[in-house]
């Protein structure tokens, strides 16, 4: 009985070695199946072949609302990077989990493996603008990561069997007398040799193929970002200088250490969109399409664009996702030409109320139809922002801006397609998630320094920040320190209706905590909207509070 266990006890610690074995054999062959992705992707579909990346969009397309904010306000810019990484992370285990099962009860691994290949070809195929080649890629890499598998286990599995052999086969016994010398052991066992033979092979073979994808994957990729290096050919485009120019009064930008800048640098420019990587068009090849309730299809080139001739605007954008005195807003001087003069060259017809832009990835934005053709509102189909072709993750070559409206709504980056049609007909990307069809901007106010996260020293210092009302513009903004009464604070000059302003008050600070207040009144006598709003269905609303320490 004692030895009966003791085998048992001896046997299942190399079951579990081999099942960390089989673990890593499932990782090789996804790490396989990848490297044959992007090598088949590198001739056929560079551009949209990575299952991966139709995974990750996927997962944004499916993601509940609140989740949706969650990550951004966990996250920030950085939640593409988590989903990403976190895509990766369920790719590992399960392959790993793959790996285990088909050592374990082969070929169900390899037919789970059969499975995860055809989920990443109907993830790849069902992507907006997906080519026609785009499922080649993985159905090459299912292939070679099914054969990857099933050589490595089986492989490991002759090892494996060789081990238990060991564990199983009773040794040889011989009696002697007592006071005698030992008698000689019985002969080895014919599996040890072998065992050896197999672990070799095993392991030279599973550091071949996981050597051998690392390099073909990662060689694949870098030739697909050199040959079609978009940054390159944005580095050389040149815009044709604008025909007008914004003019910025003097006493537009106030100098106070802290306060936001009146225009927001483009690196530091906030970013929300649904794209998992930045899509790469080149601008030589780029199309506008307008269709749908117009009289006339129209198909524009990047040239057609420019040659009609540009202007610059002075905007400042809002995510609808900025919580009460967040950063999801900055303001940019943009080139681009009035989205009313484009459209006008299809003749949108009587009936018509919305303007569906569609950006390259297949995200879609319902804006209204009034606001794009009316002849007071700066909608444009922007080019260039502070001075430089669109960075690529700003939309470049081409992207929406239109003041006044939340970006879900008008912003549409990488833009391909505006279809004319109705809000009765049509639904965009985020309405059907919860968001208002229509989304004007609310006004708002923040304080951005003090910061409630810094104490300052007592004595004079200013309360500054910025506030919005686009289209109307800013009347006045009041400050309420300790409840103590709202007071005026004074406003930077104005550069126009859709470009926010700075403001301060002076304070004498003293020594303590501090409780304080803004809010703002537009152009139309409009007072901002005190009760706190979350920002979904229509951008969030509320007088920011904070408070400040004074040292």
């Amino acid at each position: 009985m004692k030895t009966k266990s003791a085998e048992m006890v001896a046997a299942r610690k190399p079951r579990k070695r081999f099942w960390a074995f089989g673990a890593l054999t499932g990782i090789v062959g996804a790490g396989a199946f990848l490297a044959a992705v992007e090598l088949v992707a590198l001739f056929v579909a560079p551009r949209d072949g990575s299952p991966v990346i139709a995974a990750g969009s996927f997962v944004i397309d499916i993601v509940p609302r609140w989740a949706k904010e969650l990550a951004i306000e966990l996250f920030g810019e950085a939640d593409k990077i988590v989903l990403l990484g976190s895509v990766g992370l369920a790719v590992v285990v399960a392959a790993a989990v793959i790996g285990v099962i088909e050592l374990v009860r082969p070929p169900i691994g390899a037919i789970l493996f059969g499975v995860a290949g055809a989920l990443a070809v109907v993830a790849v195929v069902t992507r907006a603008g997906a080519s026609p080649l785009a499922s080649v890629p993985s159905i090459v890499g299912t292939i070679v990561g099914i054969i990857a598998l099933r050589l490595l286990i089986g492989r490991l599995r002759r090892w494996r069997d060789g081990v238990w052999a060991n564990i199983e086969r009773p040794a040889s016994v011989s009696v002697t007398a007592p006071g005698a010398p030992a008698a000689p052991s019985a002969q080895p066992t014919e599996g040890a040799p072998l065992k050896n033979v197999d672990r070799r092979g095993f392991l030279i073979m599973s550091g071949v193929v996981a050597a051998g994808a690392a390099i073909i994957g990662a060689g694949s990729r870098a030739i697909t970002a050199a040959t079609s290096s978009i940054a390159s050919i944005r580095d050389a485009l040149t815009i044709p200088a604008p025909r007008s120019t914004v003019t910025v009064p003097e006493g537009a930008e106030l100098d106070i250490p802290g306060l936001t800048p009146l225009y927001t640098k483009n690196s530091d420019f906030y970013r929300v969109d649904t794209a998992l990587t930045v899509p790469s068009i080149d601008p030589a090849t780029w199309r506008l399409v307008i269709d749908g309730m117009v009289d006339t299809k129209v198909e524009l080139s990047f040239q057609d664009l420019l040659d009609m001739g540009l202007d610059e605007y002075s905007i400042t954008l809002t995510c609808v996702s900025n919580e009460v005195g967040g950063g999801l807003v900055g303001t940019a001087k943009w080139l681009g030409v009035p989205l009313r003069d484009v459209l006008a060259l299809a003749g949108p017809k009587n009936g018509a109320d919305m303007a569906l832009s569609r950006s390259i990835d297949g995200y879609t934005a319902s804006t209204p139809l009034s606001v794009v053709t009316d002849d007071g509102v700066d909608a444009i189909l922007a080019v260039a922002m502070n001075g430089q072709p669109l960075p690529l993750e700003h939309g470049f070559p081409v992207r929406m801006v239109v003041p006044g409206l939340y970006g879900y709504v008008s912003a549409t980056k990488w833009l391909t397609q505006i279809t004319v049609t109705t809000f009765q007909k049509d639904e965009a990307y985020w309405t059907p998630r919860g968001y208002s069809a229509e989304a004007p901007i609310k006004m708002s106010s923040r304080i951005d320094t003090p910061r409630v996260d810094k104490q300052i020293a007592a004595g004079p210092t200013k309360i500054a920040g910025v506030a919005w009302a686009q289209t109307i513009g800013i009347e006045k903004v009041e400050v309420n320190i300790d409840e103590g009464g709202w007071q005026p604070a004074t406003l930077s000059m104005p550069v126009n209706e859709d470009t926010w302003v700075q403001w301060f008050v002076d304070w004498e600070a003293t020594a303590g905590t501090h409780y304080v207040a803004v809010r703002a009144t537009d152009k139309q006598g409009n007072l901002q909207i005190e009760e706190r709003a979350p920002i979904a269905p229509d951008g969030s609303s509320g007088w920011q509070r904070t408070l400040l320490r004074v040292g």
